[in-house]
């Protein structure tokens, strides 16, 4: 009997369960939550983690009736998670401060379960992506583009936490000094313009107006001035953060997840092109940055893989 093991993908506006047969998704299920209103509306910390915890379980029993091989369970969660599965804050989804999520999980699910930073489940996921193509790389950084934006890095085939679960948080990365007002209580970082929020940010700022992500990125290819010059600020800071990155790191791969990599012919060019000019002279035209294969599929099967090869190997 083949052994499954369940990846949770949760965003910010919604969660996506994958049952995983080694890389394969043999059945999936995605439902629309806001956890940040949620949460937010919850009020205390007790009612908002009783509520991801309701979740997850609803979207496990769900799955678990077509596939009740289930050995394992992979959540990558945004968020700073330590090596003992606590996540020790979600700066976009409120009062879910020091919540010991993996120990919780596994009493409530009775079942193995590894606790990881979203972004860090998603480089795994792209990095077996890779493996699949046969490719020699040993290391590769991811960073997603969605609610927030997160980073993840493989490093010598796994993902690197750092001592206290903050490795690799490149959103939390200072590129306007004095900039907006970022959730994690700083000001000027990466986030806040170049995730979705950020783009609608400064589309306002530009324009005067609202407008939804998406709408933005059709504006922007039908030549719309402000909607192109939302994007290229997008790409110009993370194209300025990532250079600082890979010079600290010096790794060879970047892939670009989330759900605004889908705009990528928005702004891939321009990152390219900011990458580029903010490299040291060694390190140029060395570094391959691309939108990530494995899609919607990155985060649940890095989070599935992780947890079978943690748990049980």
């Amino acid at each position: 009997m083949t052994t499954l093991h369940l990846g949770v993908d949760v965003g910010g506006t919604n969660l996506r369960f994958g049952v995983f047969a080694d890389v394969e998704c043999v059945a999936s299920y995605r439902t629309e939550m806001n956890l940040r209103e949620r949460c937010a509306q919850a009020g205390t910390a007790e009612a908002a983690q009783k509520l991801v915890l309701e979740a997850l379980a609803g979207g496990y029993h769900r799955l678990r009736e077509q596939c009740p091989e289930i050995a394992s369970v992979g959540v990558a969660f945004p968020g700073f998670v330590t090596a003992e599965g606590v996540l020790r804050q979600s700066p976009n989804i409120p009062h879910l401060e020091k919540f010991a999520l993996e120990s919780a999980l596994a009493d409530t699910l009775q079942l193995p379960v590894l606790l990881e930073n979203d972004a860090n489940a998603a480089a795994f996921g792209e990095f077996w992506a890779l493996r699949q193509q046969n490719h020699a790389a040993q290391s590769l950084i991811y960073v997603g583009l969605g609610t927030g934006v997160g980073g993840g890095w493989i490093q010598s085939g796994r993902p690197w936490r750092g001592e206290g679960g903050a490795a690799m948080e490149i959103g939390h990365l200072t590129v306007v000094p004095g900039g907006r007002r970022c959730g994690c209580g700083n000001q000027g970082c990466l986030e806040q313009y170049a995730s979705a929020q950020g783009l609608i940010s400064s589309y306002l700022e530009y324009t005067g107006m609202n407008a939804d992500p998406k709408i933005i990125a059709q504006l922007a290819q039908d030549g719309v001035p402000g909607a192109q010059r939302a994007f290229q600020t997008l790409a110009e800071h993370l194209g300025q953060a990532l250079a600082h990155v890979v010079k600290v790191l010096d790794c060879r791969q970047i892939r670009i997840g989330g759900g605004l990599s889908g705009a990528w012919n928005c702004f891939g060019a321009a990152l390219e092109t900011s990458l580029r000019d903010s490299m040291i002279p060694a390190l140029r035209d060395t570094v391959e940055i691309a939108p990530g294969n494995a899609g919607d599929e990155a985060g649940m099967r890095g989070a599935a893989l992780l947890a079978r090869e943690v748990l049980f190997d």
